[in-house]
């Protein structure tokens, strides 16, 4: 006769972010799923507790509660792991065409991704000029009509895009009115997306006359760069 499911408790307050992370972290390498005992012998907080933290967690994603009573890691950690990995495997790879870009153009220099409905900007090199984005690694910014977003979202897609677009793209004043961005698509094995490289900057100075001039440099690293990762050329 199968285990009835045991009543899910229901949560009251709002948990602290440090007791979430210490339940989350109590997970080790190897683990499969581990009983309420465990936890609380791991992380020194009392079951009651960890029951509650651990439905704020559910919630997200991130444990998930068998029908035993016991947890394990949900798949949006799973998620959260593999973006890790492939951000450190691009890193070595990215930042140093990131930072020699932004020293040729004198604009700022980013590589940015698709999550959902947003866009991430992974990485990031500084225009050595005061006047720049202010938008930092880690930051998420709407799927608009920017150039950015326009290069994930028509090469991003699995079927290929009707009409290919001339590459760079080139925007200004569309996610702010005085920002201006070229972006072009960087492809990895298979053909498929791994992300936008961008030149950001003032629209009073990355004018589309501007763009034009930088146009070739961007696209000769966005090039070299999707070789690099794997892309046929």
């Amino acid at each position: 006769m199968p285990k009835e499911a045991r009543p899910r408790p229901k949560l009251e307050g709002v948990a602290s972010a440090e007791r979430v992370l210490t339940v989350l972290t109590a997970f080790r390498r190897g683990d499969d799923a581990l009983e309420l005992t465990e936890l609380a012998r791991r992380t020194d907080l009392v079951k009651s507790t960890i029951m509650r933290l651990c439905i704020s967690l559910e919630k997200f994603g991130l444990i998930e509660r068998l029908d035993d009573g016991r947890y394990r890691l949900g798949v949006e950690a799973a998620r959260i792991g593999s973006v890790y990995q492939q951000s450190f495997a691009l890193e070595e790879r990215v930042v140093p065409v990131l930072e020699r870009l932004a020293a040729e153009s004198m604009e700022t220099a980013s590589f940015y991704i698709r999550r959902g409905n947003q866009r991430l900007c992974l990485f990031r090199a500084d225009s050595p000029y005061p006047l720049r984005m202010n938008v930092r690694p880690g930051d998420m910014r709407p799927m608009d009509q920017s150039a950015i977003a326009q290069v994930l979202a028509t090469f991003g897609d699995r079927t290929a895009p009707q009409t290919t677009p001339e590459l760079p793209l080139y925007t200004s004043g569309i996610t702010d009115p005085h920002v201006a961005s070229l972006a072009m698509p960087v492809f990895g094995a298979g053909g498929r997306l791994i992300g936008a490289l961008a030149l950001s900057g003032p629209s009073s100075r990355l004018t589309s006359e501007q763009a034009d001039l930088l146009a070739p440099r961007l696209r000769d690293a966005a090039e070299r760069l999707s070789a690099e990762l794997g892309a046929q050329t």
